[in-house]
């Protein structure tokens, strides 16, 4: 995402040992949906603090009630996302004009892969700030993982209207019009506007490498069009 693209809040709520490697199974788990999509409305963290012992023993262990394989279901995440919501929902009915809360509600449903969700809240925020880049791509994020491949392609030129030169915005556009369309020329076209925009950009190296593995797919599908039929 966008190195400067500000923080508009992450939830304080803390997150229990069982809580947390519930999430991290899961994120295993569906990594291969997820790929490359980035965040719209927070950086990810710049640095990763050292495991204790103890720490580890405690992840190694499967929490109670989740089978002898420690997998999580979808239900059990959604269970958690909702425990975190709860205290910014409460908050909300006194303030619910709250675009930072309807976020953190968004993004505590998003992270535990409840997208459905996350829609609802970021839409609300958006409903109150439609000009909000960061939550726009958040929004287009999640309907890509639904299946709403031409709704999130909309969020994302939406947002390009507002910042045409939006990081987060041009990254994943490139992502969704490759891998929800297959159209990997226009794919590359972002990406490279993306680098010309930023050409510090953190990600570069991923970028890069998308627009090799695009470029590839790409001349191995001409090939295959052009090999003399078999019948």
């Amino acid at each position: 995402m966008d190195n400067e693209t500000k923080q508009p809040g992450i939830s304080s709520t803390i997150w229990t040992a069982t809580q947390t490697y519930a999430m991290a199974t899961v994120c295993l788990l569906v990594g291969v949906l997820v790929g490359y999509l980035v965040r719209g409305s927070a950086k990810p963290a710049e640095t990763t603090a050292p495991v204790s012992a103890e720490t580890q023993q405690s992840a190694s262990m499967p929490p109670h009630g989740m089978g002898q394989q420690g997998m999580p279901t979808l239900e059990d995440m959604k269970r958690m996302a909702d425990k975190q919501a709860e205290p910014l929902l409460a908050k909300l009915k006194t303030d619910p004009n709250n675009v930072d809360l309807l976020n953190q509600i968004a993004v505590a449903y998003k992270a535990s892969h409840q997208f459905k969700d996350a829609i609802v809240y970021y839409q609300k925020a958006l409903d109150i700030d439609p000009k909000n880049v960061p939550v726009r791509t958040d929004l287009a994020t999640c309907l890509y993982y639904t299946g709403d491949v031409d709704g999130a392609l909309g969020q994302l030129q939406k947002s390009l209207s507002y910042d045409p030169n939006h990081a987060g915005t041009l990254l994943n556009i490139g992502i969704i019009t490759w891998k929800g369309k297959g159209d990997a020329n226009t794919a590359v076209g972002y990406w490279e506007k993306l680098l010309k925009l930023h050409p510090n950009f953190e990600q570069k190296d991923m970028v890069q490498h998308l627009i090799a593995t695009a470029t590839q797919s790409k001349s191995k599908a001409t090939v295959a069009q052009t090999q003399p039929s078999s019948n």
